[in-house]
């Protein structure tokens, strides 16, 4: 195997191609925006998968929170999907008038929920100890943030840290 590209094993490892490579400080985390511009974080951990879901296959639910914006199947489980946005107390409901709504479904002890999102942005690896307790929060996000990564210098965006499980159990679902 000496000598086969295919391999990492022989001469040639020690390349500064591959010394080049560095190790991620932190945890993966998906970073995304709702309506209000506002961005926010999941860790990868608790999310199950990313869907583009189109609005049309979405089954709207009469007669529960305004908050979930329908139903939808997924491989044969039924998957409630709510206005993130709007959950975290954002005056602006999100743009259902789109070909697909990007929809983050997060898991909890075989319990699912989509949350959707105005815009994904990417996985990032974020360190947990450089996140501060949460500033600015008004008292409807509070219970959801963990904490915050400033972003930039001028101390004006944050990168907010939400707790997916905390989303799940919430008693705001039943109103």
């Amino acid at each position: 195997m000496v000598g086969n590209p295919d391999f990492l094993t022989g001469p040639g490892t020690d390349s500064p191609e591959f010394q080049e490579l560095e190790t991620p400080e932190g945890e993966p985390h998906l970073r995304f925006f709702v309506p209000s511009g506002n961005e926010f974080a999941l860790p990868a951990i608790g999310i199950r998968e990313v869907l583009f879901q189109s609005p049309d296959r979405m089954t709207p639910i009469p007669n529960v929170s305004p908050l979930l914006l329908g139903t939808f199947n997924l491989r044969g489980r039924v998957i409630w999907v709510a206005d993130l946005g709007q959950f975290l107390g954002d005056s602006t409901p999100l743009n259902t008038d789109r070909t697909e709504i990007h929809v983050i479904a997060v898991e909890d002890q075989d319990i699912i929920l989509g949350l959707a999102v105005d815009a994904l942005n990417d996985m990032a690896w974020l360190d947990p100890d450089k996140m501060q307790m949460p500033t600015q929060v008004n008292d409807s996000m509070a219970p959801f943030i963990k904490g915050e990564w400033q972003l930039g210098n001028a101390g004006e965006q944050y990168l907010r840290l939400l707790d997916q499980v905390a989303i799940l159990r919430s008693a705001r679902w039943a109103t």
